[in-house]
């Protein structure tokens, strides 16, 4: 009847409002997590201005410049470990959870590198105690000279106007376009330090070999087991994530273009950032930098992939790859509250990728002990700013 059928209707009309109204909520609560998660907490900043304060008092207590490194910085014998960073407290993390872990400090050097604005702060933290021997040089990445927009793909794409306007005009209409990538449209995924990681070989030209670590893991066990591993002559060592027909080489890049098609199997196995072990005289016998820059000044306008470091990581070491037993790095602290804690215990090193970072206060609560465990609360800095509380 007449009746029926403008019920129907009426009620056809309410089911497609409702999925309205239900997609515009799940786009604005995506975009509040993704605020949330990049925001930066006030006991972190209260940090970052109470180290730069001490800097500024008092400046030859910090300061190497003018000193010739100290030679343990360049002795490619020790156990050298590479943390790119913005974020004080995380990078102290990585360093102390990686040197009370280990069975003698003084063979392992870290190497710190931030931006000038963080500089300072980076210099204080890890000048305010010996961290047992361990050798810590901090640098900015503008002592790299080398790193310019004249040479770096990721900072002449920079200049870009439209490529700013997608990383940079994060307001709600610009984000929730693009719903499934709208996390990635962050200025992050086109920093420098982000991309550091393709520039090993120049930037420690007198090393053999060097472990990458994200300032988003902890270390819980002794990593020196990693320099004793047969690289069989491939270039890096990672921990692959793909299962059934997740985390494969197409979910990462574009198939539909003939270059990306024509080049890789949309079947390969992906794996993970995080913790990274490279062997700098295979990278340098493989060109790998160069490979990184014919892809990423491909990819200037996004169409073989939309976003950050993996992608092209992938791309660059498609063949030289050494897969690593899953025990040397578990992933998913910071989106996955099912993690076993057997799991976990196991790891060699745990990794809070995700947004709900451990020094957030959206952190997965049982995670985070395993991370708080290793911040310095003896540091007068991080008491006076109640990080933590």
């Amino acid at each position: 009847s007449f009746d029926n059928q403008l019920k129907i209707h009426k009620l056809k009309d309410n089911i497609f409002a409702l999925n309205e109204l239900l997609t515009k909520v799940k786009k604005e609560g995506a975009f509040s997590s993704l605020i949330a998660a990049k925001s930066i907490p006030k006991s972190l900043h209260c940090l970052a201005m109470r180290l730069m304060d001490e800097r500024i008092l008092n400046p030859h207590k910090y300061s190497d410049e003018g000193n010739p490194p100290k030679p343990e910085i360049e002795d490619p014998k020790l156990y050298h470990y590479a943390i790119f960073s913005d974020n004080v407290i995380a990078a102290s993390v990585v360093v102390n959870s990686a040197v009370k872990n280990s069975k003698d400090p003084t063979k392992h050097v870290f190497h710190v590198v931030t931006d000038k604005m963080n500089l300072g702060a980076m210099q204080v933290m890890f000048k305010m105690r010996d961290y047992s021997g361990a050798h810590i040089e901090v640098k900015a990445v503008e002592d790299y000279k080398f790193l310019n927009s004249s040479y770096v793909p990721v900072l002449k794409q920079l200049e870009s106007a439209n490529l700013q306007k997608f990383y940079f005009k994060n307001d709600i209409g610009n984000a929730t376009k693009d719903t499934a990538n709208m996390k990635f449209r962050n200025p992050k995924y086109l920093s420098i330090l982000n991309h550091l990681r393709f520039y090993l070989p120049e930037m420690y030209p007198k090393l053999h070999k060097i472990l990458f670590l994200d300032d988003d893991i902890v270390v819980q066990k002794d990593l020196t087991g990693l320099w004793k591993i047969d690289m069989d002559g491939k270039v890096i060592g990672a921990v692959e994530t793909c299962f059934g027909s997740f985390h494969r080489y197409a979910q990462y890049m574009n198939f539909s273009h003939p270059l990306i098609k024509a080049k890789f199997s949309p079947k390969a196995c992906a794996w993970a950032y995080g913790m990274n072990f490279f062997d700098l005289d295979a990278w340098r016998k493989e060109k790998c930098t160069e490979e990184y820059h014919y892809w990423q000044n491909l990819n200037e306008n996004r169409t073989l992939w939309k976003l950050g470091t993996l992608p092209p990581g992938l791309i660059t070491y498609y063949s030289t790859t050494k897969p690593l037993h899953k025990s040397w790095h578990v992933l998913g602290l910071g989106y996955n509250p099912s993690i076993s804690m057997d799991e976990i215990n196991n790891a060699a090193v745990i990794h809070f990728n995700g947004n709900m970072k451990p020094w957030l206060d959206i952190a997965i609560s049982q995670f985070r002990p395993l991370w708080s465990k290793y911040v310095d609360y003896e540091n007068e800095y991080v008491q006076t700013c109640n990080f933590g509380l």
